[in-house]
């Protein structure tokens, strides 16, 4: 039998004591590094890609897919390299390609949707993944440089992958409760980008290898110059839009809240009664035809926007009381410096998300409830189920109303399912919306875009609104009874356990403001 060779003569352990180039210490920032800027690029690109493809459940899916196969591919061929390159030459280009892509990444990705939206998504799959492959190729090419023999294998392996998931939960919830509160999107990028490139350059010069740091350097300096010019630019990026508040070349005082590039809100704030986009007039006529006129009133509104009811409502009806539930803290500071410079007697406004500021009302406390939440193109969903539309009904008195703002276009299956929802919880309910050319019975069917749904336990006078919204000029038309059941269909109610939103939803048509 040949004598059995010791393990620090193996020739495993002979190439690991010539590639040795890192101490335990430094493996661990590698990989923590790492895998933590692995998450922050994903849940950076959510935020990038908003404007363009909208937030939802189909956009996080596809990040989300992208990175995850970035990681694997990462893994498994930076594994696979290493065994066959010394690992020593490959962690330098690793960290600095991965951050001049970074670096690029918001420049590229903004032009490329306005210039040439048709290679968006090639684009934005090469953004993410190329940088998260790149990235997570540390991990093994890191495990191979510390593995010194088959006796801690275990150890080593175990200890580094521990160290590569906990760096992904720092960069996931440093990213989600402090990145994008405090810094812009392009700036987390060039910051990210920067890091890794230094520590490209740390690591190339204590391994004295290959040096490509001042043209990744450059790349960083170009990406941060190409911000100051690409399309598509903020004037604040809150933690969850990109805001721009245009003014209005027609009426001095107005202006329109952009978020994330759709039109949110139009303000005019020297005349509150001024209500430009048409579903806020439908709104406002529906109110109207409701409440004996002038009557204050105590409402709530799910979403702030650009607080364009509760002053109209302030205007009109002199004493009301209006909470807000605005989830986007830089919203309500955008209207505070603003859209409403100085505040209004009886309008308060809670950072809060509209379900939970629901909960915390009295039963009974509100004649009315108006729902204008968005999260991109598209109500949050857990603000449309039967349990929401119940803690509504609980909130309202007796005589209370609620009505809100829906997007939808196509077969209006969202809009059908919404009308279902509020069917179960209300004992009245309407549907108001442009008509389309089809008919049923006497009354228009919505054809897509914006459309109100209000819905009561007490009879809503529907000759009354129909006559303020041809007032106010909406051109809208009102779909209730039989009709709007038959509209309705087979839709189902949508449920805590079962609200399939962005699946029903068909957001895109001719451009919409919320």
């Amino acid at each position: 039998m040949p004598p059995v060779t010791s393990s620090s003569s193996s020739p495993m352990a002979g190439n690991a004591h010539r590639n040795r180039v890192l101490g335990p210490r430094t493996a661990a920032v590698l990989v923590f590094g790492s895998s933590a800027a692995v998450l922050v690029v994903e849940m950076v690109s959510l935020r990038l890609l908003a404007p363009y493809l909208g937030l939802t459940l189909e956009t996080s899916t596809m990040v989300i897919g992208i990175a995850l196969t970035a990681i694997a591919l990462g893994s498994w061929l930076g594994g696979r390299i290493a065994d066959r390159v010394s690992p020593r030459r490959l962690l330098g280009p690793s960290l600095g390609v991965s951050g001049a892509v970074v670096a690029l990444t918001p420049s590229v990705l903004r032009t490329t949707a306005e210039w040439a939206p048709s290679t968006l998504l090639l684009i934005t799959s090469l953004t993410i993944l190329v940088p998260g492959a790149l990235l997570s190729a540390v991990t093994p090419i890191v495990t191979k440089l510390r593995l010194t023999t088959l006796a801690e294998t275990g150890t080593v392996v175990g200890r580094l992958s521990g160290v590569g998931t906990v760096g992904a939960i720092v960069g996931t919830v440093l990213t989600g409760f402090v990145l994008l509160s405090r810094w812009p999107v392009s700036g987390i990028l060039i910051g990210l980008g920067t890091l890794l490139v230094a520590g490209s350059a740390l690591v190339e010069w204590r391994t004295r290898g290959w040096n490509g740091t001042p043209a990744l350097l450059l790349a960083v300096v170009a990406g941060g110059l190409g911000t100051t010019v690409a399309p598509g630019g903020c004037d604040t990026e809150t933690r969850y839009h990109c805001a721009r508040v245009v003014a209005d070349p027609d009426r001095r005082s107005g202006r329109t809240l952009l978020l994330d590039g759709v039109r949110h809100s139009y303000v005019d704030s020297d005349d509150p009664a001024f209500l430009k986009f048409t579903y806020v007039r439908a709104i406002a006529s529906v109110i109207d035809a409701t409440f004996p006129e002038g009557r204050p009133l105590a409402a709530h509104h799910l979403g702030g926007g650009g607080l364009t009811l509760p002053h109209y409502l302030e205007a009109t009806r002199p004493g009301t009381r209006s909470l807000v539930s605005e989830i986007d803290s830089g919203i309500a500071r955008i209207n505070r410096e603003r859209l409403h410079p100085g505040s209004a007697a009886g309008l308060s406004v809670r950072t809060e998300d509209g379900r939970i500021g629901l909960r915390r009302l009295d039963a009974d406390s509100r004649d009315l409830v108006v729902g204008d939440a968005f999260g991109g193109v598209s109500v949050p969903w857990h603000l449309t189920t039967v349990e929401a539309m119940t803690d509504v009904r609980r909130v309202l008195d007796d005589d209370g109303l609620y009505v809100a703002n829906l997007i939808d276009h196509g077969e209006l299956a969202f809009a059908r399912a919404v009308a279902a929802t509020l069917g179960e919880t209300f004992e009245h309910v309407a549907l108001i919306g442009q008509p389309d050319d089809n008919r049923l019975g006497r009354t228009a069917t919505p054809r897509g875009g914006n459309m109100v749904v209000l819905a009561s336990d007490r009879p809503v006078d529907l000759s009354a609104t129909q006559r303020a919204l041809d007032a106010r000029h909406t051109g809208w038309k009102i779909v209730a009874a039989g009709d709007l059941a038959t509209w309705i269909g087979d839709a189902q109610p949508l449920t805590d356990d079962y609200a399939p939103v962005d699946q029903l939803l068909q957001p895109y048509g001719p451009k919409t403001s919320h």
